[in-house]
């Protein structure tokens, strides 16, 4: 089950990513690099697209107990509070190291 956790949160966060570099590659980018943009955000709405079904609609044995909606709010939840911890320690650090 954990596994299954871990490779959920994996592939979802490979899939945004690649949506959002395919986006702006495609937005920005000329040419070739367009072309890329492209085929990056086919890429990631393929393999959201397909990961979200196995966990949610399909009847496969090892997706049946993944809950990908609250798995993805707990991984966010999770997320910014790592964020706003390193944001709190680094600026204690600056100002300790700027008072010296």
């Amino acid at each position: 089950m954990e596994l299954m956790s871990f490779l959920t949160i994996a592939v979802f966060a490979f899939a945004f990513i690649m949506l959002l570099a395919g986006l702006f590659t495609a937005y920005f980018g000329t040419g070739k690099s367009r072309k890329m943009g492209i085929v990056l955000l086919l890429v990631g709405l393929i393999v959201g697209g397909v990961w979200a079904y196995l966990v949610g609609f399909s009847d496969i044995e090892m997706f049946k107990d993944i809950y990908a909606l609250d798995l993805v709010i707990d991984s966010l939840i999770n997320l910014v509070a790592i964020i706003v911890g390193a944001i709190v320690a680094v600026g204690i650090f600056l100002v300790a190291v700027m008072k010296s």
